[in-house]
C-alpha cells in the first residue's frame, strides 16, 4: 500500500515538471529574453482585470466620412471595417501589442486576428450579438479584409446554424457542476499549454484585439473589461460620431469627432508601445485614402452629406452673432438720441432770441 501511494505521489510530481517545462503553444511562442520586472508583473497581477489599463483617443472625423461615402460606391463598407483594417495595420506596424500572457508567461502571437461584434439583424433589441473572428495576412490589402468581413457578417445575418452556435447549445444542456468543471478544466489545460489547437482557432476570445462599434447603435464609447477566458489584451470600444468643440489654430471650432476607448493589458508592453499602436490607427482613420488606398475615382464627389446622424438642437449660436445684433440696436439708439438733442438745443435758440426781442425798449422798436 505504501509503495502504491509513492507511486502515485512521483507519477504526480512528473507531471507537474512535465506540464511546467511545457512552453510551446499553438498559437504563440514564449518571449525568453524579458526583463526580469515584466517577468514579475504576471505573478503579481495574475488577472487581466487587475492589469488593465484605459486609454482615449479622438478622431478627426472629416476624411473618414467623405472616404466611406466614396468606396460605397465599389464595394460595401462602415466605420467598422475601417476600424478593423486600422486595427491589423496598428499591430502589423507594432508587433509587441501582438502578444498576450498565458500561463503566467509572454507569448507572442504567431498570427493576427481581430474579433468584432456584431447584432444580427441591424438594430433589432431581441437579435443576438454574436462575434465574429477574422484571420489577417500581412499581404492582404483592404479590399480583400473588407470582402471577408462582408462574407462573415452575411453568414451571420441568415438562418444559418454556425459551429459556435452548434458548440453553445451542446454545453447549454450539460449540467451547471458539469459546466463549471468543464470550463475550470479547459482553463487548467490553456494554463499548462496542453489545450488542443482548435479550441482556441476559431475561439472569439482568443485573439489579438477585440472590436465593439457601439457607434453602429448611436451609442458613446463605455469603458470595457477584459475576458479573462482566451487571451485577448486588447478591447476597443467605437462611439458614435459627434459634432464637439475642437481648437484649431488657436480658435475653437465645430468639428465631427469619432471617439476611441481602448482597454489595455500593461503586462504585454509599456505604454509607449501602447500609444505608437494609437498613434497608427488615428493616422489610418484620420487619412484613410492615404493609409488603405484609393478605389474610387478621385474626381468623383460623394452625394450628399455623409450619413451621420447629428442633433443640431442643442447647439447654441454664435456668440459673436448674438451680440453684433445688440450692437447695431445700440448704435440706432445713440444716433437717434444724438438727433433728438440737437433739435433740442435748436428749439432752444430761438426761443433765446424771441425772448431778446420782447425785453428791447419801445423806443429801440
Amino acid at each position: 500500500m505504501t509503495t502504491a501511494i509513492w507511486i502515485i505521489l512521483g507519477v504526480l510530481v512528473l507531471a507537474y515538471i512535465v506540464l511546467n517545462a511545457k512552453v510551446t503553444r499553438s498559437d504563440g511562442t514564449l518571449i525568453k529574453k524579458l526583463h526580469p520586472y515584466r517577468r514579475m508583473l504576471s505573478f503579481v497581477m495574475p488577472s487581466r482585470n487587475e492589469s488593465v489599463v484605459y486609454f482615449d483617443d479622438y478622431i478627426i472625423a472629416d476624411n473618414l466620412l467623405e472616404y466611406i461615402e466614396k468606396t460605397r460606391k465599389v464595394f460595401p463598407i462602415d466605420i467598422t471595417h475601417l476600424v478593423v483594417n486600422a486595427c491589423v495595420e496598428g499591430l502589423r506596424e507594432n508587433p509587441k501589442m501582438n502578444c498576450f500572457i498565458s500561463g503566467q508567461r509572454l507569448y507572442a502571437r504567431n498570427h493576427k486576428a481581430v474579433t468584432f461584434s456584431m447584432k444580427r439583424k441591424k438594430k433589432n433589441k431581441e437579435a443576438k450579438v454574436t462575434a465574429v473572428k477574422l484571420f489577417v495576412e500581412d499581404d492582404e490589402n483592404f479590399e480583400d479584409v473588407c470582402a471577408r468581413m462582408n462574407d462573415k457578417i452575411g453568414v451571420e445575418r441568415t438562418d444559418k446554424v454556425t459551429g459556435v452556435d452548434k458548440e453553445l447549445n451542446f454545453f447549454f444542456r450539460i449540467p451547471r457542476p458539469m459546466m463549471r468543471f468543464a470550463i475550470w478544466f479547459v482553463r487548467w489545460a490553456d494554463y499548462n499549454n496542453i489545450l488542443p489547437s482548435f479550441f482556441t482557432r476559431d475561439d472569439g476570445f482568443s485573439t489579438s484585439m477585440f472590436v465593439a462599434n457601439l457607434g453602429s447603435l448611436g451609442m458613446r464609447a463605455g469603458y470595457h473589461h477584459l475576458y479573462e477566458f482566451g487571451n485577448c489584451p486588447l478591447f476597443l470600444m467605437v462611439g458614435k460620431i459627434e459634432e464637439r468643440a475642437w481648437v484649431v489654430d488657436g480658435e475653437v471650432v465645430p468639428r465631427k469627432i469619432l471617439h476611441l476607448r481602448y482597454t489595455y493589458d500593461e503586462r504585454i508592453d509599456d505604454g509607449l508601445t501602447s500609444s505608437y499602436g494609437m498613434a497608427t490607427v488615428r493616422r489610418c482613420l484620420e487619412d484613410p485614402a492615404e493609409s488603405f488606398g484609393v478605389y474610387y475615382d478621385v474626381d468623383d464627389e460623394p452625394e450628399g452629406e455623409p450619413d451621420v446622424e447629428l442633433d443640431d438642437s442643442d447647439l447654441e449660436d454664435d456668440p459673436a452673432e448674438a451680440e453684433a445684433e445688440p450692437a447695431e440696436d445700440a448704435d440706432e439708439e445713440l444716433e437717434g438720441e444724438a438727433e433728438e438733442d440737437e433739435e433740442g438745443e435748436e428749439d432752444e435758440a430761438e426761443e433765446d432770441e424771441e425772448d431778446e426781442d420782447d425785453d428791447k425798449p419801445a423806443s429801440d422798436a
